[in-house]
């Protein structure tokens, strides 16, 4: 149903359509861009912590095999 915006609201509630239901239904697309742009600024920041992220707290990583050595400070 088409209303023009200077007649009265279908809803019955006495004001214009422009003043009353006319902005209803939109904010909806804008809320669900902002939930979508934090779920994917979260995978992303999840994802950054997988891949650069030091195994242990140790700062860089040892040759296949090595081991940290706590003691000496270094890998062996």
């Amino acid at each position: 149903m088409d209303v023009a915006r200077n007649a009265p609201c279908p809803c019955g509630s006495g004001r214009k359509f422009k003043a009353c239901c006319a902005g209803k239904g939109r904010g909806r697309g804008t809320r669900t861009g902002v939930l979508v742009a934090l779920v994917l600024l979260g995978g992303a920041l999840i994802a950054g912590a997988a891949l650069f992220g030091s195994d242990d707290g140790v700062e860089g990583a040892g040759a296949p095999g090595q081991v940290w050595s706590e003691e000496h400070g270094h890998w062996h």
